[in-house]
């Protein structure tokens, strides 16, 4: 197969398999959640702020007090990390035309430059974040193959991406293919991986804060 029919394949069938198994996955691990259901609480009722589930979203979102200055680097290079990749998927002026096209949905993008420095600021955190897990010996005891493989299926996007946008080191249009194909395989493993995080966190942070109130 030349690099131009993988990206053909990449661009079309392989676009819609891993789409679909997305969704699909998103949908069965978000069933699975919900239909867990709450256990009858059977302590005395306590007063219950409003809106303390979404304060709590925010609130667990910033480091606890004490722990920046223990662990700069995960919390630092986590922070760097989450932004860079969110602008770069969000606020990437190619990202935004295809979602246009799946969805008919588009926003403005930002200045080239911005994305540029987010990409490599996010590829930065992500070594960073690898670095302190390999040299420290509680955090590389602590870590399984599932957290090694959500850091990989994180990379391969940024850098490929970064590759196929500035034609370094391979063709242009095989730098594009392994690109959309890392970011079909990452669609493929989210749901079924840790990397489910990225939709479940928001839910169980959610749910503590209003259920502790």
């Amino acid at each position: 197969m030349s690099a131009l029919e993988l990206l053909t394949w990449a661009r079309g069938p392989g676009l819609v398999i891993a789409l679909s198994v997305f969704a699909f996955g998103i949908l069965l691990r978000l069933f699975e959640m919900f239909s867990l259901g709450r256990k009858a609480d059977l302590s005395p009722p306590r007063a219950h702020s409003p809106g303390s589930g979404w304060r709590t979203i925010f609130s667990r979102s910033l480091p606890p007090p004490g722990l920046l200055k223990r662990a700069p680097v995960t919390y630092i290079g986590g922070y760097v990390f989450h932004l860079g990749f969110a602008i770069t998927l969000l606020f990437f002026v190619p990202h935004i035309e295809l979602a246009r096209s799946l969805v008919g949905i588009g926003w403005p993008g930002l200045p080239m430059p911005v994305v540029d420095i987010s990409a490599v600021a996010a590829m930065l955190g992500l070594l960073a974040v690898l670095a302190s897990r390999l040299a420290n010996p509680v955090k590389r005891f602590l870590s399984g193959f599932q957290d090694y493989l959500a850091w990989l299926l994180t990379f391969l996007p940024l850098a490929s991406g970064y590759l196929a946008f500035h034609h370094l080191l391979i063709d242009y249009t095989l730098a594009l293919a392994l690109h959309i194909l890392s970011v079909e395989l990452l669609l493929v493993a989210l749901p079924f991986t840790k990397l489910f995080h990225t939709v479940s966190v928001f839910v169980s942070r959610w749910y503590n804060g209003d259920i502790f109130g």
